[in-house]
């Protein structure tokens, strides 16, 4: 695009100062809001954050090469700049504009993929089938807000074939926003839970703001929904798009059967809707992935990808994403698997249940958990009830960790079929010295906690001193 058409497009001011740039100058290179990814001809927009302002950050773009800065007000510096009232949101309108063009060039075709877990695990299943299939876009790690997304959508070029938008949020409007900068051919939830529960204000609200995936879908489009999930399915009456189903029941057009869990990853038998089976051998660790498993063969499916092509893409997946159920360590037959990245009160629950199916009979399990957060008024109780499911599935040690969580700890001990499986430490240098010392040949120890409490460093710190 030229630099009047990006001005344009952002609806900001161009000032070419004293560069030798005009309006008619070309603009070929990458968008990024971290001066430390930009490199020669590429935009550098100066978001401002919640603890520092990339306009401080403009001269280290420039130095690495940012050809344009779009800044919220004008920089002694040497280099084309669109001034704008917004960063965010002049981001997310050049992304609009250049998804608009490239559809117009034809061939584009675009999936959004939401739910309260489970995001991440799909598109990269989905990435995985399509990119054998044509040139695939997807987000890097977790970019599924009102920047990354729509820095993954500026990815695109004439010759991409899909865009896999992964979009998440933290209040009701933002996935419609997200949806709007896209417009997907194919919308996917994958479950309304908990996550995020405390800035949305409940999961009523939570299934309002993930109902925003479908409710936007023109007639032409494909609402891909969880069968297994009232809160997912009631989403058909909100959506013109056709619905197509997933889900373990009877109800989906997508279904697995046959679902086995083991160490060694997870078999199933996929049915698509055409009616063709195939046995799975799924190397991602636990059963809850299967059902993202089915998303992302759902999707593949509308797009005319066929079963083997699925089935082989699928196995060939060792693992979720980086620290989601990253199987590490392995001397002295200790196994350390690190989902520390996130964690909901479903996707705790969920890892919970697989540390204690895959263990083999006699075989000690640890659970190392750390907090759950955004839970608002629903963090205590939701951290009670894991304590307890522990407690259940008779995990053979628990270590908590952190004041945030302490009440898992404190659960255990009121619970009173436990005698000493539950200990308590306030940080993760306490907890790793403990388990180090601690942990015995042959165990199995699971470390599962939000990004913010820090756990998955832990995770990799047990990993290597047990590799």
């Amino acid at each position: 695009m030229t630099l009047a058409e990006i001005a344009a497009a952002v609806g900001g001011e161009l000032r070419t100062g004293a560069t030798d740039a005009t309006g008619d100058t070309v603009i070929s290179g990458a968008s990024h809001t971290d001066s430390r990814e930009v490199g020669p001809g590429d935009i550098f927009f100066a978001k401002r954050g919640e603890e520092t302002d990339g306009h401080l950050f403009a001269p280290a773009a420039v130095d690495n090469g940012a050809v344009v800065l779009v800044v919220e007000h004008a920089l002694e510096l040497p280099v084309v700049q669109i001034v704008v009232a917004d960063t965010v949101e002049a981001l997310g309108a050049l992304a609009t504009e250049v998804i608009r063009r490239v559809r117009a060039a034809g061939g584009l075709r675009i999936v959004g993929i939401t739910g309260s877990n489970g995001k991440t695990t799909t598109k990269n299943l989905l990435r995985a089938i399509l990119e054998r299939q044509g040139a695939t876009i997807a987000a890097r790690a977790s970019f599924n807000n009102e920047v990354g997304a729509p820095l993954t959508m500026l990815e695109v070029g004439v010759d991409t074939r899909y865009l896999v938008a992964e979009m998440g949020a933290s209040a009701i409007g933002e996935i419609t926003r997200l949806v709007r900068m896209a417009m997907p051919d194919i919308g996917v939830v994958l479950k309304v839970g908990l996550a995020h529960a405390g800035g949305f204000g409940g999961i009523e609200a939570t299934q309002r703001a993930k109902t925003e995936m479908v409710s936007d879908l023109p007639q032409t489009g494909v609402a891909v929904l969880n069968a297994d999930d009232p809160r997912v399915a009631a989403m058909a009456d909100a959506t013109e798009a056709r619905v197509v189903w997933f889900g373990l029941g009877p109800a989906a057009s997508v279904r697995a059967d046959d679902v086995a869990v083991s160490a060694r990853g997870t078999t199933f038998t996929l049915h698509l809707a055409s009616g063709d089976s195939r046995p799975v051998h799924f190397r991602v660790l636990g059963e809850h992935h299967v059902m993202n498993a089915l998303a992302a063969a759902a999707v593949a499916e509308e797009w005319g990808v066929g079963i083997d092509d699925i089935v082989e893409a699928l196995e060939s997946v060792e693992i979720a994403e980086r620290w989601r159920m990253e199987v590490m360590g392995g001397r002295d037959g200790v196994t350390i698997i690190n989902d520390a990245y996130n964690a909901s009160p479903d996707s705790m629950s969920a890892a919970i249940k697989t540390l204690a199916q895959i263990a083999e009979p006699g075989q000690r399990t640890i659970a190392v958990l750390g907090e759950m957060s955004e839970l608002g008024e629903y963090s205590g109780e939701e951290h009670d009830r894991i304590g307890l499911l522990a407690v259940r599935l008779n995990v053979s040690q628990l270590v908590v960790v952190g004041p945030a969580a302490r009440r898992m700890h404190i659960s255990t001990i009121n619970e009173g079929s436990w005698d000493g499986e539950s200990t308590y430490v306030e940080t993760t240098d306490a907890a790793f010295e403990l388990l180090r010392d601690s942990i015995r040949p042959g165990d199995l120890v699971l470390v599962k906690s939000s990004n913010s409490a820090g756990l998955r460093f832990l995770g990799d710190r047990l990993g290597e001193s047990f590799s």
